[in-house]
């Protein structure tokens, strides 16, 4: 009696292959403007909307400022194109982790901020009925983990711009206002009020100027922030500019 073969199982569909990423090389190593469309639409959209399809829904980032998954889909997809010059197979990196990873971690700020801001203004009952939010990623960050990155590139942050305080903000009065805003950084883990009004008062107190004048400063400190914080995370170091 003849056995019949064990069934093989049927594997998925395979929409990031070997073929989407030797096109992201194509993509990248012409410099005409034509082919790169071609090659785009053709090779690499469709990975990259499906990608962010299932990222977006295995890990619930669903805390957006757009109206609708498909343009948050669009918001990432965007990016991940502003990236893809910057992907080396070379350096022994596979196109599906090293562009899965990047929208990762898009998602990862851009989900924390919008949730806080729900939080902020969300009435307290109705936050107790959310069980949905988590930004905790497989392999990744953690979210313990993601605030200990957080809490290390402050410090980094902190010892850089008082390293370069002068030369990043030439008059002394807005490079005191700037170190009376770092010392809050350094003071972080002693406060115990964030309080935006209650923080101002405290800069006051250190620099006698007004709060347009705190403001300013805080921003130009925000844009430095921002911009590197982006860079440390999708790198793991920092490359302050």
């Amino acid at each position: 009696m003849t056995e019949n073969p064990p069934k093989k199982k049927k594997k998925g569909v395979q929409y990031f292959t070997q073929e989407t990423e030797n096109a992201i090389v194509r993509y990248n190593n012409t410099e005409d403007h034509f082919a790169k469309e071609k090659i785009y639409h053709e090779a690499i959209h469709y990975p990259f909307f499906k990608l962010t399809e299932n990222i977006i829904h295995t890990f619930k980032f669903y805390y957006t400022e757009v109206e609708n998954i498909e343009d948050l889909q669009h918001e990432v997809i965007t990016f991940l194109l502003s990236k893809i010059h910057l992907f080396d197979p070379s350096k022994g990196a596979k196109a599906y982790s090293y562009f899965g990873t990047i929208a990762k971690r898009y998602l990862i700020i851009s989900n924390q901020k919008n949730y806080k801001r729900r939080v902020d203004k969300a009435p307290v009952e109705g936050l107790y009925e959310d069980l949905n939010y988590s930004y905790t990623l497989e392999g990744t960050t953690s979210s313990t983990e993601y605030q200990d990155k957080l809490s290390e590139y402050i410090d980094l942050f902190v010892d850089y711009v008082t390293d370069n305080l002068f030369e990043l903000f030439e008059k002394n009065e807005d490079a005191r206002i700037a170190d009376a805003i770092l010392e809050l950084f350094r003071k972080r883990d002693s406060f115990d009020i964030f309080n935006k009004k209650a923080l101002y008062i405290y800069i006051r107190e250190q620099v006698d100027v007004k709060t347009p004048k705190i403001t300013k400063i805080a921003n130009r400190l925000y844009d430095v922030f921002k911009s590197n914080y982006l860079f440390y995370l999708e790198y793991g170091y920092v490359d302050f500019k």
